[in-house]
């Protein structure tokens, strides 16, 4: 049982690192657009694809207002996400050992 434990030791590490990846991705983007940046920019297009999958069903479902809150609603599920998966992964593990 040690190595599916260390398999969703592993997972969890990976799903933390990747909503930490995420989180400064969305951050990044709703920084850098409060300055208008250049779409043509390789970082900007890089943000935009990255962060779009995420943020644009949020857009979608929220109704159309004077502020983009999306950023804000993606935080919130990532830290839902880091707070419930990953912790739920790690004790999942340890308890396999």
């Amino acid at each position: 049982m040690f190595v599916l434990s260390n398999f969703f030791a592993a997972l969890a590490k990976m799903a933390d690192v990747l909503l930490s990846v995420m989180y400064w991705l969305i951050l990044i983007r709703a920084l850098i657009s409060w300055v208008s940046p250049d779409p043509f920019n390789p970082v900007v297009q890089f943000l935009y694809r990255t962060t779009d999958p995420i943020l644009e069903p949020i857009r979608r479902l929220l109704p159309p207002m004077g502020i983009d809150i999306s950023p804000l609603i993606a935080f919130l599920a990532i830290y839902f996400l880091r707070s419930f998966l990953v912790s739920t992964l790690f004790d999942l593990a340890l308890r396999l050992r």
